[in-house]
């Protein structure tokens, strides 16, 4: 058996693959020891948002009608009580018992979605509607007017109504349609970023970035940029990992937009990404984030063994081309998972036993991040 130690990964092998295995890790070896980037600045608007600033959604109920025998039918009690009830906001009162054909008329269900930017009363945007009854097919039908409401504003708050002819977008679903420029604004919808106690805005980070020390560097860079207008007062509080509060200066009251503007432009050192592997065996892939650390460990899988951490750490190895870039360093740094996986690729390991590998290597607690498993 011949070992060729690559940094503080040996990878043991039979003899006989010796020399393409060399040149495969020599090739991983230079990839491995590329310098790291330099640390790359970001805007805060491409990392937080600012709370208030959200989409809104409406939804509502109402009754398609010109249907071509394809609505609910007359089986339909909620349908057959719809249009009743609809025939008699329109002075037309019938009984139930006259309403026996229910093929030309559906129950849907729409949906509309507000911008984060806002409305104003009167101006219209795109609903979708979905049948929730029996109806085959909405093609050729019309929605009859319909209110439109929003849990994020208030149920008895009247925000729009819909109404048009239907669209089929994809003929394979023909129970769902869309009425463009169908839903017509009745309330104005804007962004309340502002909170009056202060006033302050809330800019809330990304998840995927949000931790202690982001949201103190955030408060600090804000702090920075306007503690010498306002002679060293800090306007910018960290709250927890994912918020930070910012209250408005006097100055800037009465345009809270450019302000905020102001503070979204600023840039700072990207953020350290949480240590996260992902990986995937539907399609064989693993994505790494941050800096994943592997404890020493040696891994026994199939036609050769991996031995993870300092020389000597399980009892000497063998000399290889590569040893000599580990003597004389003292204390070896950790090894991270993204050199293990360049490495394996170089051995052309295939994407399941990779996946399988890293699997084992969080079983046992020798992978230092979370893993989600998809």
């Amino acid at each position: 058996m011949q070992m060729i130690d690559s940094r503080n990964i040996s990878v043991r092998f039979p003899i006989t693959h010796r020399r393409s295995l060399t040149a495969l890790l020599g090739a991983a070896l230079a990839v491995l020891s590329l310098a790291a980037p330099a640390d790359a600045l970001v805007r805060l608007e491409n990392l937080c948002t600012v709370q208030g600033q959200q989409e809104v959604r409406l939804t509502g109920m109402g009754l398609v009608v010109g249907l071509q025998g394809t609505g609910d039918g007359a089986k339909s009690a909620p349908t057959i009580r719809a249009m009743r009830a609809a025939l008699t906001r329109m002075n037309s009162p019938v009984l139930e018992t006259e309403l026996k054909n229910a093929d030309s008329v559906a129950i849907v269900m729409i949906e509309a979605t507000i911008p984060r930017t806002g409305l104003r009363r009167g101006q219209k945007i795109d609903c979708f509607v979905s049948a929730v009854g029996g109806a085959k097919s909405l093609r050729g039908g019309r929605l009859l007017s319909a209110p439109l409401t929003s849990v994020a504003v208030g149920n008895d708050l009247l925000i729009a109504l819909a109404g048009g002819g239907i669209i089929i977008e994809d003929i394979s679903r023909s129970a769902t349609g869309k009425i463009i420029q169908g839903c017509d604004l009745q309330q104005d919808t804007s962004s309340l970023f502002v909170k009056q106690q202060g006033p302050m805005v809330t800019l809330l980070i990304d998840p995927h970035h949000a931790s202690f020390w982001t949201a103190s560097e955030v408060a600090r860079v804000i702090n920075t940029e306007y503690s010498f207008e306002l002679g060293g007062q800090e306007v910018a509080k960290p709250i927890n990992p994912g918020v930070v509060e910012v209250a408005i200066p006097p100055k800037y009251r009465d345009s809270p937009v450019d302000f905020v503007a102001q503070v979204l432009d600023i840039h700072i050192e990207m953020p350290t990404t949480l240590a996260r592997v992902i990986i995937n065996s539907r399609t064989g892939t693993v994505i790494v984030t941050g800096e994943v650390e592997i404890s020493p460990v040696i891994i026994a899988h199939k036609s050769f063994s991996i031995e993870i951490g300092p020389e000597d750490q399980f009892g000497g190895t063998a000399p290889g081309p590569f040893r000599d870039l580990t003597k004389g360093q003292g204390r070896q740094s950790p090894e991270q998972l993204k050199q293990l996986i360049e490495a394996l690729n170089q051995l052309r390991v295939p994407a399941p036993d990779i996946i399988s590998i890293i699997r084992e290597l969080h079983a046992t607690g020798k992978l230092h991040a979370e893993l989600v498993d998809r």
